[in-house]
């Protein structure tokens, strides 16, 4: 079992930033991506940015240009800096991280509890 702990939410006015980090723990063995979803009210769960165990990133499109992700391999943490905040952007941010498991032979999902942004006009 992998916990995954996120910080760093909270409410900003538009054209602030936060950034979020997500500390992984646990049975960890072989993370390989790792990446921060969002979900707001009545809408589906969507990827926000993602990155790979090389460092390769990709980003929704509404996040391209102003978030930033990034991981520490050591701390087993990953972040996402997120600027010129949006009343679009309110959502409660989930951390994501995907896992070899051995016992089933499958990628596991394990996510955070959420952490919540809220911005302001």
């Amino acid at each position: 079992q992998v916990q995954l702990v996120e910080s760093g939410g909270g409410l900003v006015q538009a054209g602030g930033s936060l950034r979020l980090s997500c500390t992984a723990s646990g049975s960890i063995v072989n993370i390989n991506r790792m990446a921060w979803y969002r979900q707001a009210p009545g809408k589906q769960r969507e990827l926000v940015a993602a990155i790979t165990t090389g460092g390769s990133t990709n980003y929704a499109n509404s996040a391209k240009d102003r978030f930033t992700i990034s991981r520490d391999n050591a701390k087993n943490t990953v972040y996402l800096q997120m600027n010129s905040l949006k009343p679009e952007d309110t959502a409660v941010y989930y951390c994501n991280v995907r896992q070899w498991s051995i016992t089933s032979q499958r990628w596991d999902d394990y996510w955070g509890q959420g952490t919540q942004v809220t911005v302001s006009s």
